[in-house]
């Protein structure tokens, strides 16, 4: 079985994410993308995160529908900061049998070699990469261990969907439906 890992905030999931989740599912032939929202990413230590309980309902909601997508809450019910390597390490040893592909922006790549024991990691699980604006990774480490996979491009972001929530602007078709009104019902961005 191959599954990729699609990790991240999700403060919100928006179509981007999904867009991204459909395209390496398709393009790599994989049996299942789960969405792992992070504990606490490390680069986000000190900045605002919504509550895990909203971010892993906003992802339970946004792939419903999707028979091969799955919301994975793995890292949530671990405290601290959420490392890759220790993630992965867990899951392999609980699903043995199990390919992992683990799903990264474009804008990540360059810092894959500085994540913490990246050396073992690779040998664990598979990179895929995905094609963002204004991020053309192209050096050696990238073509040696990531996968890329061409997908159409969107400027959409959380960081801009939160922006235009606290400027009173519409989200609509940036999010699924049913993400929008959660948002609302709970008041999630609100100034």
């Amino acid at each position: 079985m191959k599954i990729g890992i699609l990790g991240g905030t999700f403060d919100p999931i928006h179509i981007a994410h999904l867009m991204t989740a459909e395209q390496v599912y398709h393009q790599l032939q994989l049996d299942q993308i789960w969405f792992m929202p992070a504990h606490i990413p490390p680069h986000k230590e000190g900045k605002h995160v919504s509550e895990a309980v909203h971010r892993l309902k906003m992802v339970e909601l946004a792939t419903q529908s999707i028979s091969y997508f799955h919301a994975f809450p793995y890292e949530l019910s671990r405290p601290g900061p959420s490392y890759t390597i220790q993630t992965i390490k867990e899951i392999k040893d609980l699903y043995p049998k199990v390919d992992f592909y683990f799903i990264i922006g474009g804008d990540m790549i360059d810092y894959l070699p500085k994540w913490h024991k990246i050396d073992h990691l690779v040998n664990l699980v598979k990179f895929v990469g995905v094609h963002r604006p204004g991020y053309l990774p192209d050096n050696e480490w990238a073509r040696k261990y990531v996968k890329m996979v061409p997908m159409p491009q969107t400027e959409i972001s959380s960081t801009l969907i939160r922006t235009y929530l606290k400027n009173g602007q519409s989200i609509r078709f940036m999010v699924p439906d049913e993400v929008k009104k959660y948002i609302e019902e709970n008041h999630l961005y609100d100034v």
